[in-house]
């Protein structure tokens, strides 16, 4: 695990790809020019980081905004992701088509299965995702894709994959902030090589509020959000906070010039809810 002290420190995934340890979102951000204009906003503070979907229905606007920036295309981290309607080995081929489409790039650096259990697939969603991940291991061997990994995987949905995978998954992105640890997932992950990172670290505006993170974020001259976004960072956890607002993007990433003490750390673990899912990984609603 690497020790982040600034945007533009890297992990080193298991098949050696260095990964930056802290990104920028892009869920919910509008596929327009204010959308652009947010993303060249986060490129232009430092991010080199991108994280996008299909479901999001911004690729375009993310393609768009790297190529207007100033900054090579090899100097930027895109990650994107595979709809659940796209899951089985054919359908992910042609869903990574049209979004390579979308972006207009020749080369994506991560993909991710977006989540396990597609809605109707309780019985067969192993069989799906090993469909997919076969999928996604030839266009890793192609050259397409740098880096292949999921998200919102627990661990028995990742021994299902793994049971069966040539190549183990990179990275695993969770739903984690400082109200849902997800420790004993992002244990497994760490001792299966896999890299975890946090959506929604701010607990999607959840844990602005809370008492004993504003007393923390006084203690150190820092915004309650400073104090999630550095929470993670200090689990080796890669964070993407996402905003609209050039501000607020900007002071996401000034979290580099404090740390949390042991207190701070063991003052958030008493917020600690498990099982405090926004969406269970195992029962998606329907689409």
């Amino acid at each position: 695990m690497s020790t982040i002290t600034s945007p533009g420190d890297t992990h080193r995934l298991n098949n050696g790809l260095p990964m930056l340890g802290i990104g920028y979102g892009t869920y919910l951000s509008p596929d327009d020019e204010a959308g652009v204009r947010c993303i060249l906003d986060a490129l232009e503070a430092g991010y080199r980081l991108i994280d996008t979907a299909s479901l999001y229905g911004n690729e375009d606007t993310v393609g768009r905004a790297v190529r207007e920036s100033a900054l090579p295309r090899e100097e930027i981290f895109i990650t994107s992701k595979i709809w659940n309607t796209d899951q089985g080995y054919d359908s992910t081929l042609r869903a990574f088509d049209a979004s390579m489409q979308l972006l207009q790039m020749d080369y994506l650096d991560l993909y991710l299965i977006h989540w396990p259990v597609p809605a109707g697939h309780a019985d067969d969603y192993r069989q799906l995702n090993r469909e997919t991940w076969k999928a996604m291991e030839q266009l890793y061997r192609d050259g397409r894709i740098k880096a292949i990994g999921v998200s919102n995987f627990l661990p028995h949905h990742l021994e299902a994959l793994m049971d069966r995978a040539e190549v183990m998954p990179m990275v695993n992105q969770l739903e984690i902030n400082p109200r849902y640890h997800q420790t004993a997932t992002a244990a497994f992950c760490r001792e299966n090589g896999i890299l975890v990172e946090s959506w929604g670290p701010l607990a999607r505006g959840g844990a602005l509020e809370e008492p004993i993170l504003r007393r923390i974020a006084d203690k150190h001259g820092k915004s309650v959000a400073q104090i999630c976004i550095r929470w993670v960072l200090q689990r080796g956890i890669v964070p993407l906070p996402k905003s609209a607002h050039k501000n607020r993007i900007r002071a996401n990433l000034d979290v580099f010039d404090f740390s949390l003490d042991g207190e701070d750390m063991a003052l958030i673990e008493t917020l600690d809810a498990p099982g405090n899912y926004s969406i269970h990984p195992d029962y998606l609603p329907e689409e």
